[in-house]
Order: C-alpha cells, then sequence, then structure tokens
C-alpha cells in the first residue's frame, strides 16, 4: 500500500501528483534523491506561474527539477515544460516502468538538456542523467531561497495549522 503524498496548506491542488500512479512516481523520486543528498518538495510554485512536480536541492547547491508525466497523452501534449528549465540546474522526466518513453527521444523533449528517470511507489532509476546546465548564480540564490521558504512554511503549517491564517507569500 502506498502512502499519499500529504496536501500542501494554501496551495491550489494540482492534477498531476492527485493520481495514484504519479504519486508512487513522486515517492520512488524522492526516496532516490534522498538516498542521493537531493531534498525535493512537491508541488512547487515557480515564479513563472507554473508548478514543478518535484523541485530539490543538491548537496552541491543546485536546483533539480522533475516534471512527472505517466500518459503518453500527457507527455505529448505538455507544451509548457521548457518553461521550467529557467528554474534548475538540471532537468529530469519522471515517468511509471510502462510508459512508452520513446518521445523522450526526439529533438521536441531536448534530450541534450533532460534527464529521464523511471520509477514506482518503491524506488527509482536514473535512465539517462540530465546534464548540468548551470543557472547564474544570481538566479540560483532565488530559486534556494523561494524553495527555502515554501518549506519552512510547509513545516510551520503542519506543525500548527494556524499559521497558515497569517498570511505571507506562499512562493
Amino acid at each position: 500500500m502506498t502512502r499519499p503524498i500529504a496536501p500542501v496548506p494554501d496551495s491550489p491542488p494540482d492534477e498531476t501528483l492527485a493520481d495514484p500512479v504519479a504519486a508512487d512516481v513522486a515517492r520512488g523520486i524522492a526516496r532516490l534523491f534522498a538516498r542521493n543528498g537531493i531534498w525535493c518538495l512537491p508541488e512547487m510554485p515557480l515564479r513563472n506561474g507554473r508548478r514543478a512536480d518535484l523541485m530539490g536541492i543538491d548537496a552541491k547547491g543546485l536546483v533539480v527539477i522533475v516534471e512527472i508525466k505517466v500518459a503518453r497523452a500527457d507527455l505529448l501534449g505538455d507544451a509548457k515544460w521548457p518553461d521550467y528549465l529557467d528554474h534548475c540546474d538540471r532537468f529530469f522526466w519522471g515517468v511509471p516502468p510502462g510508459l512508452d518513453r520513446s518521445p523522450l527521444e526526439s529533438e521536441a523533449y531536448r534530450p541534450d538538456c533532460c534527464g529521464i528517470i523511471v520509477a514506482d511507489g518503491y524506488d527509482a532509476e536514473i535512465l539517462r542523467h540530465a546534464p548540468l546546465h548551470a543557472l547564474a548564480a544570481a538566479r540560483r540564490k532565488v530559486e534556494v531561497e523561494r524553495l527555502a521558504r515554501v518549506a519552512l512554511r510547509r513545516q510551520t503549517v503542519l506543525a500548527d495549522s494556524q499559521c497558515a491564517d497569517f498570511g505571507g507569500e506562499i512562493a
């Protein structure tokens, strides 16, 4: 039995991680990342209005984003994914084991800059490493600080739900 991802206080619902298969993929990737010193948050709002399915920071302070796709139609219909590239040093596609990954090899999905992780609810494996496309230092600082603030706010609200009523920025 898999554990659902906890809802994010004051966060609009996200259709991707609400899907049980997507939640399993996120869980497997989070476990892989944790073993490798990458700590991530689900459903991280970005400044451009997008929402990263997983966003984290590795041991070197580099920002990693994972876009999770569990259906071929969803993968083929996603035209917004390049918007994530301006917010991370490394970008991965996260997919379940049975998904046809052949579109991710086409130029439209930029295999030169995107990694692939296959995951289920228990574990994950990197099939293609995401090359480093380093953010400018000032941009990385902004992204890391935003990620930290969201993580701290979520932790605070989990500890005391009334803190959600105090306002302040979500992201």
